[in-house]
């Protein structure tokens, strides 16, 4: 049963953030100026009703100069577009960060994590988190975050404002409160819930989607287009429809912000009218009232409506920060031996699940320098066991040694000097040529590149318009598969690990370059202890010893001839080969 990556909780999602703000440097600094900002530039706002009010109260003969008000009127809108635009930037600018880091935590996280985890919980869902969610809040913080700040410092400032004016003004904000806070009240409590659900149905329609690209030449070997387009449909379909339903709670929200925006504005005409008529405050002090709440109206706004935009955020925030929640933890070095390059495997066994057993009681060695292929139908376990021997996967019961340690004791280091994996599907990292080949080894020269390409027999090199320096990739040359498998094992040579896994690392040799990748295969077990998972038995009968696997188990083990002549599945594999060649 899949097991998704966890949803983080309130403390979690807090705590994670506030860690991420104290590595970036001058971050308490930076929060201050744009605290400081954003109070200034909502005062200033605030003070441009108010001399609206004084020119009325001028206008009436009150004696002030108009034109001084008119001057202090301009400085205030000035100021507080100047101020806000320095909160704005200053905010924006750290928030970013600070989601960034949090991003690149959850990227190196799961890099890290062991492919089975990653399997289990289903890439889409890590497709789905590393992409839509991020996106998510990437634009709420950008759109948002600067936005629900200033309202809120406008609010306090006009509630300040109006108790200067007459305290009594300030009951007006307080009889439209429990409305505003009714309505986020009911809208907290389905919104959240109807947030995620929609993230979640964004993540199986990432992982249906997914698997239908991959998948292709299946669904298309046995005719399941129509099958795979009503799933992607249905996935799609469960979006919208939880989208609606997320978005009707943001309409109802609307309707409260409507009975508020009526209480404010009303009851300000209406109370100033009296306290005009009762002698209390001056026609201009009402006024400048009124204009505040009429401008109040769209922070009040922005505020309640960003808060659907906070609430999808949070929901995104929440699966980012789960998927760092149980981090790899560092393995540190165990002290290993001398690498030899011995390779033990005694009584493993590995299941996908209840009733499916891949790999049972499977025990085998590999001498320093040996090559041993493994061969048998599809779905029998040989990828199985070189995931095992490589350590990512775990078995459930039996042992996995190399050089005497287990494998999964080893650190990154120990076993990057031990052991390397070539497996059928490989990819070209975007970058130059240079960039790609030293991921394998950063502090290799530009000499030691060139002669892994020639040992390899990428011929193609030399074609390059800019050598090393050529853009590859998606962004740049794409290499063919051919190619790109090529590049895979001259990786592998500068790596130079002691025992190579090769699961299926030459299917492409099927193609006009039949011994292209051959003789770069033969190049890269040259002097190493190799694992080859073979389709092709031409490759297994140049191999040291052939074991045969059938439901899970190792059925034959021996030399290529022997196998052949002893009669047994291996024999009929070998006949229909010859006779399908």
């Amino acid at each position: 049963m899949s097991e998704r990556f966890p949803l983080a909780t309130w403390q979690q999602v807090r705590g994670e953030v506030s860690s991420q703000i104290k590595t970036v440097s001058g971050a308490g600094r930076r929060a201050l100026v744009a605290v400081l900002a954003l109070a200034m530039g909502a005062w200033l706002t605030v003070q441009v009703p108010q001399m609206l009010g004084r020119i009325v109260d001028c206008v009436r003969g009150d004696g002030e100069s108009l034109g001084l008000l008119g001057v202090l009127l301009v400085l205030a809108a000035i100021g507080g577009a100047v101020f806000n635009a320095l909160g704005f930037f200053t905010l924006s600018t750290l928030s970013e960060r600070v989601i960034a880091n949090v991003r690149e935590t959850m990227v190196a996280t799961a890099l890290g994590l062991p492919l089975h985890r990653v399997e289990e919980a289903g890439t889409g869902d890590l497709v789905s988190r590393s992409t839509d969610d991020v996106a998510e809040v990437s634009s709420a913080v950008t759109d948002t975050l600067p936005i629900l700040a200033t309202s809120v410092f406008t609010i306090a400032a006009t509630a300040v404002a109006l108790v200067t004016v007459d305290p009594r003004m300030l009951v007006i904000m307080l009889v439209s409160a429990p409305v505003y806070w009714l309505g986020a009240r009911r809208y907290l409590a389905v919104a959240p819930d109807r947030y995620a659900e929609e993230r979640a149905a964004m993540a199986e329609r990432a992982r249906r989607f997914l698997e239908a690209i991959r998948g292709r030449a299946t669904v298309r070997a046995f005719s399941m287009e129509d099958r795979m387009h009503r799933s992607i449909y249905d996935s799609s379909f469960s979006v919208v429809i939880k989208g609606m339903k997320a978005r009707q709670s943001m309409f109802n929200l609307q309707l409260w912000i409507s009975l508020g925006e009526f209480i404010n504005v009303g009851g300000t005409v209406l109370v100033g009218f009296y306290m005009v008529q009762a002698g209390v405050v001056s026609v201009g002090a009402v006024t400048g009232a009124a204009l505040m709440m009429i401008r109040i109206r769209g922070p009040i706004m922005q505020l309640m409506r960003v808060m659907d935009t906070v609430q999808s955020a949070y929901a995104s925030l929440a699966r980012i920060v789960g998927v760092t929640l149980k981090p790899p933890l560092p393995v540190p070095d165990s002290g290993a031996g001398p690498v030899r390059g011995e390779v033990v495997l005694q009584d493993v066994c590995f299941s996908y699940g209840e009733g499916h057993a891949a790999v049972q009681n499977v025990s085998f060695s590999i001498k320093p320098g040996e090559t041993v292929a493994l061969v048998g139908a599809s779905g029998a376990g040989k990828s199985t066991v070189a995931a095992v021997l490589m350590g990512l996967r775990i078995p459930e019961s039996g042992t996995v040694t190399l050089d005497g340690m287990p494998v999964h004791k080893l650190s990154d280091r120990e076993r990057a000097r031990r052991l390397a994996m070539v497996s059928q599907e490989v990819h070209t990292f975007s970058g130059s040529l240079r960039d790609d080949l030293t991921l394998a080894n950063e502090d290799a020269s530009d000499e030691e590149l060139i002669e892994v390409l020639k040992r390899v027999g990428a011929d193609w090199f030399v074609h390059l318009p800019r050598g090393l320096d050529t853009e590859v990739g998606a962004m740049g040359i794409r290499l063919d598969p051919v190619e790109s498998q090529q590049l895979a094992l001259a990786r592998v040579l500068l790596m130079d690990p002691a025992v190579v896994v090769m699961d299926e690392a030459t299917a492409e040799a099927g193609s006009v370059h039949a011994d292209v990748l051959e003789r770069a295969a033969d190049e890269v077990s040259a002097g190493r202890s190799v694992l080859m998972v073979a389709h092709r038995l031409d490759q297994a009968a140049k191999a040291d010893r052939v074991m045969v696997m059938e439901n899970g188990r190792i059925v034959e083990s021996g030399a290529h001839q022997d196998l052949v002549d002893r009669g047994g599945i291996y024999t009929h594999l070998w006949e229909a080969w010859i006779r399908g060649r």
